[in-house]
């Protein structure tokens, strides 16, 4: 492969070039042997977008194993083995081509020269801002161990919320679904058959019964109105949600929708505080520790407000201070976290309010699924009885009529 270098002499001239290797490690090691101190070192255009190419299939590293990377570098680094050395044994295990190529790659920027916050920076898909920063701090300290194996409970903890509020939306899309399936076979299949019956006794039908039997003849007659509007709705949705506006008013709109809105609401909150304790814990700084709070929230809003408090907090209120009589944040974590502050010890208040939220979660996610329940099959019923009983009337009135 051909590397493209910008370097220094002994004299501080500077010098650029390309150098043949095998990888970015050993051309770093070439150019050092030749008395250069590389500046920057890159594959060359070409083949680096050819390479990107081949593994593009390849990197896909589930979130699962980033969290079991991330604990097994925590367990050989603190063990006191250099971190490149620790990626690449860690490869050296992985299963997955995507990990062994991700974990190969950050470990050929470290042994060029990158700090490894600077190396893992380069893969924002895999670690993200809040990654980064922990380890930077944790460099920056001295506890890169440490800090690893903090990251590794916290998105383990991140994991399990996810994996709890997915599981308690899968019963009521299920059911939404079936209802919407139902209701479609229903109007499309077995309404029709009834409506010839219907016009030929020419009996005065009921209002819901004429009203679905116009729904019938669209769903039937005019269905790729229906696929059109359909299509267009998710369009519409998607590209809003790119939008500033958009996330706006979806964010808004998870964040008060009934039963699952206050679920939704502590998950949110759940996380940030999760992110702020640890970072503060790690001496990032209060500023970029705000920040991240509001980066890992999943909800404009939160994020939002993360940081307006970020600014005051620059002006010179408290965190407390300056989240005092938000929507958002209950008064009894605001005093909390003002209590933190007061005694100098915001760190560990902040590791109690996190854990208080995670058990808040679980309460949260355990109520919304217990109520989800009974109001799913009461819509659904309602719907399919709806439907049901328009069938019926008609031929209960034509019984009579005939009797």
């Amino acid at each position: 492969m051909q590397f493209n270098y910008t370097a220094r002499d002994i004299s501080g001239q500077a010098r650029a070039g390309t150098v043949a290797a095998a990888s970015m490690a050993e051309a770093a090691s070439q150019l050092r042997q030749e008395g250069l101190y590389v500046v920057t070192l890159a594959e060359e255009k070409a083949q680096a977008a050819a390479s990107a190419a081949v593994a593009a299939w390849q990197r896909r590293v589930p979130r699962a194993e980033i969290i079991s990377v991330t604990a097994q570098l925590a367990v050989m680094v603190e063990a006191g083995v250099p971190f490149a050395q620790a990626l690449r044994g860690v490869a050296s295990q992985a299963v997955n081509p995507g990990t062994r190529s991700l974990l190969d790659s950050i470990a050929d920027y470290v042994e060029a020269g990158d700090a490894v916050s600077a190396a893992l920076a380069r893969f924002p898909k895999y670690f993200d801002r809040t990654y980064v920063n922990l380890i930077k701090a944790g460099e920056a300290s001295g506890t890169l161990g440490t800090m690893l194996d903090r990251l590794a409970v916290q998105m383990q903890a991140e994991q399990e919320t996810r994996q709890k509020v997915v599981g308690a939306m899968i019963y009521p899309v299920a059911m939404l679904l079936m209802c919407i399936g139902t209701s479609t076979f229903l109007l499309a299949y077995v309404f029709p058959k009834l409506t010839p019956m219907f016009m030929a006794r020419q009996i005065d039908l009921p209002t819901p019964t004429r009203l679905l039997m116009f729904v019938s003849d669209a769903l039937t007659n005019h269905w790729y109105f229906f696929l059109a509007a359909a299509i267009a709705t998710t369009g519409f949705v998607l590209y809003g949600r790119t939008q500033p506006w958009g996330r706006r008013v979806l964010d808004w709109m998870w964040l008060h929708i009934p039963i699952l809105g206050t679920m939704l609401k502590k998950v949110a909150l759940s996380r940030s505080l999760r992110t702020l304790a640890t970072t503060v814990n790690a001496g990032v700084p209060m500023l970029e520790s705000l920040k991240l709070a509001g980066n890992v929230s999943g909800n404009v809003w939160f994020q939002e407000a993360w940081l307006d408090a970020a600014e005051q907090v620059t002006g010179g209120k408290q965190i407390h201070q300056a989240l005092d009589g938000h929507p958002l944040f209950p008064p009894t974590l605001l005093q909390m976290i003002g209590s933190g502050e007061g005694t100098g010890r915001l760190g560990q208040v902040l590791s109690r309010v996190s854990d208080a939220f995670d058990r808040e979660v679980t309460n949260a996610i355990k109520s919304a699924t217990s109520m989800i329940e009974p109001t799913m099959v009461f819509i659904m019923g309602g719907v399919i009885g709806t439907i049901a009983l328009a069938m019926l009337l008609p031929i209960f009135r034509l019984s009579g009529s005939v009797g």
